[in-house]
């Protein structure tokens, strides 16, 4: 389970900030895009929301495991949400989700996903703290639960690649307490933005941190750099657009996240 652990060694484990499944999907698939080589290109975003529409990914006791495929070139990458109350998910259960694990998964990457999704699945039946994670009460707690997890998918490895997963395993234990404030640091990072462009008048921007606010409001090439690729960066603030809406006389509307790429100083 390469890509999860990687997942918790680059703070892509985070609090999810709202109960909302919707918006927890957005939320994780953001995650993703905000990778430098990854972007919105992919609409990794869209594909999980679509496919959700169509295909409920609960699978049972807390757990959920949505994914987005890619025809690129690329490694498996996954980011992982926790919701301490749990998420009306519609699981086939009937249980609320506090654990979503989601998966970006190019082509080239297609068995290499199969063997993860397949090995996190039996850790999950297998295991009972695996199935009580109403109990869970901060991200040091989770971030356990999943190295357990991981482990336990070593007892079907050969014991050379089982060695190499300890290896990584140890190293993450090692990194403290200090890693497990990581995800929340991330979680703080990331902001929704509605940008409005009137013809003539410098763009607006709505939203509810003060900060990230002052940093990019009126910044016409904002606005520009959206409009031909979906993605812009000013001031440490790096934005991704989620969907953009016309309006009369020749005004745009632009729903984004904001990262910043900077904590406040």
């Amino acid at each position: 389970m390469k890509s999860l652990l990687t997942a918790i060694q680059e703070g892509r484990l985070i609090e999810l900030p709202d109960n909302d499944k919707e918006k927890s999907l957005e939320y994780l698939a953001t995650l993703i895009e905000a990778i430098p080589h990854i972007g919105t290109k992919d609409g990794i975003t869209e594909s999980i929301l679509a496919r959700e529409q169509t295909h409920n990914t609960g699978i049972g006791k807390g757990w959920a495991c949505p994914h987005a495929r890619s025809d690129s070139d690329g490694e498996l990458l996954c980011s992982v949400g926790w919701s301490p109350e749990g998420i009306d998910y519609g699981s086939p259960d009937g249980l609320p989700v506090h654990l979503i694990v989601m998966y970006f998964v190019p082509d080239g990457q297609k068995n290499s996903y199969l063997k993860e999704i397949s090995s996190l699945a039996k850790a999950i039946q297998t295991m009972p703290s695996m199935q009580a994670l109403q109990s869970l009460t901060d991200l040091a707690e989770v971030r356990h639960r999943l190295l357990d997890a991981i482990n336990a998918a070593l007892e079907s490895m050969a014991p050379d690649a089982r060695a190499r997963m300890i290896q990584l395993t140890v190293k993450q234990a090692e990194v403290g307490e200090e890693a497990g404030q990581v995800p929340e640091e991330i979680a703080s990072l990331l902001v929704p933005v509605t940008i409005v462009s009137v013809p003539g008048q410098k763009p607006l921007v709505l939203g509810m941190d003060l900060d990230v606010v002052r940093l990019i409001d009126g910044q016409e090439r904002i606005v520009k750099a959206l409009e031909e690729s979906g993605r812009a960066e000013h001031g440490g603030v790096r934005i991704l657009m989620r969907s953009s809406s016309q309006y009369q006389p020749d005004r745009v509307v632009y729903e984004c996240l904001a990262l910043r790429t900077a904590p406040k100083v």
